[in-house]
């Protein structure tokens, strides 16, 4: 879960819309829209009604309600927020949740993708739990991915739920898919203040402000539930965009060492979009993975308008560092965070190899300059985080590379990615996509 793309212009200043302008079209029927990036979530008057929200209505621990100059509602619910009228919406069946995740695993395939890792399987968000599509999926053999599933961390509660997490590992788990992993989500984002930072955020205008963030699980819970989750033989995963949030992962890894001694985790950080720079060499050391969500380092209007304004030096320049983390030995691993932002895995290798967006993919808005050049890595090095290094986070032996007595989880594209220059890239297409040796994709003029 990460951050991508909150409503920039239209008349919706920093991205937060507010009831009224909903209102304007969908009368006094409840609405809950919520932001592609899982956020935020935009309400309609009767929707704030129908979930008995007013002025009166604390803010939860772990979001915020955004109120105009009178303290009323005014329309946008930042992260545990939405729950407050999330949990009145009419629920998704475990059909359509069965429909969308084959027809999201067709979308995965036509784009190289043979294995993934859902960093939700439980209760959060507009989407539901997941769990019973897969294990329908898998029982019916249509489940032609390879899934690891990372259940959801239920950032409210403490560590009296460690015993139903391991329950479930067992009762999930299938023959394509494995819930060995936990997802602990952190943080928030930096667009609406909620990752957490070591320093406040700047105003705008170079000031700091009082607000450095939310982390969303408490200290004194985190390094304890890390230490008890690895002593169950749990991968965890960390949701972690402000540097005080990926120090706080890093410490409850390394907490993990010291009670139950170095194993082989494959504990791994996604999104690390600020980290501070005493952090890079942390990685290796405790033997964390840099879980990395390319598409994002670059500069675009969110970046632009809603986030270097906010961060200021130096934490603007400590973005996104997968050269650095590269030169310190970090091993690299790269995911999208779909439906946050595109599947494309050839689209994100561009940008972690020019740090710009390729031009399918700027939605009308101009080219930029290269984001923190010096943050670049080669195309070897990204296309071996996509495979190798994906594979190995999932522990997908037998896969991410063509060897001799691998599994024969294969991608045809339209070209040598290497033959071109590194600005064409993203402009590379996949013909044929296969798992176990069958065919799972083919494009139409393959």
């Amino acid at each position: 879960m990460g951050a991508r793309r909150r409503l920039v212009d239209g008349g919706l200043p920093r991205g937060d819309p507010t009831a009224a302008a909903i209102d304007a079209v969908v009368g006094d029927r409840p609405a809950f829209l919520p932001n592609r990036d899982g956020h935020g979530a935009w309400v309609s008057s009767a929707a704030l009604r129908r979930a008995g929200i007013d002025r009166d209505t604390p803010d939860p621990r772990d979001g915020r309600i955004e109120r105009d100059a009178d303290g009323n509602p005014s329309g946008t619910l930042h992260e545990g927020a939405m729950a407050l009228v999330g949990r009145v919406a009419p629920e998704t069946t475990d059909g359509e949740r069965l429909e969308g995740l084959l027809r999201a695993q067709a979308h995965l395939h036509s784009l190289g993708v043979t294995a993934w890792q859902d960093a939700i399987i439980g209760d959060y968000g507009d989407g539901g739990n997941p769990a019973a599509a897969y294990r329908a999926a898998d029982e019916s053999g249509r489940l032609t991915a390879r899934v690891v599933g990372a259940l959801w961390w239920d950032r409210n509660a403490g560590l009296e739920q460690v015993p139903d997490i391991i329950e479930r590992r067992e009762r999930l788990s299938s023959s394509r898919f494995r819930a060995t992993s936990v997802k602990i989500m952190q943080d928030g984002v930096p667009e609406n203040f909620t990752a957490a930072m070591l320093d406040p955020y700047c105003d705008g205008h170079g000031r700091y402000t009082d607000n450095s963030g939310i982390s969303f699980v408490p200290v004194e819970t985190l390094m304890p539930a890390a230490v008890q989750l690895d002593a169950a033989g749990f991968q965890l995963h960390f949701h972690a965009i402000g540097d005080r949030a990926v120090r706080e992962c890093l410490d409850a890894v390394e907490g993990a060492l010291a009670a139950n001694g170095r194993r082989d985790a494959r504990h791994h950080i996604a999104h690390i979009q600020v980290v501070h720079p005493d952090d890079v060499h942390r990685f290796r050391e405790l033997g964390v993975v840099a879980n990395m969500q390319a598409f994002w380092a670059a500069l675009e209007a969110q970046m632009v308008e809603l986030t270097i304004p906010f961060l200021g030096e130096p934490r603007t320049s400590w973005q996104y560092p997968f050269g650095d983390l590269q030169r310190s030995g970090a091993v690299l691993a790269m995911g999208s965070d779909w439906a946050v932002s595109t599947a494309d895995p050839l689209a994100a290798i561009h940008v972690a190899v020019n740090r710009k967006v390729p031009e399918a993919h700027r939605e009308g808005e101009p080219e930029h300059p290269v984001f923190l050049p010096e943050q670049r890595i080669d195309l070897a090095t990204a296309l071996t985080a996509y495979t190798a290094g994906s594979a190995y986070v999932n522990r997908l032996e037998g896969t991410g590379s063509i060897r001799e007595g691998a599994l024969a989880d294969l991608v045809v594209l339209d070209r040598d990615p290497f033959a071109g220059p590194a600005e064409d890239v993203g402009q590379t297409r996949v013909l044929q996509t296969f798992v176990d040796g069958e065919r799972v994709y083919a494009a139409p003029d393959a």
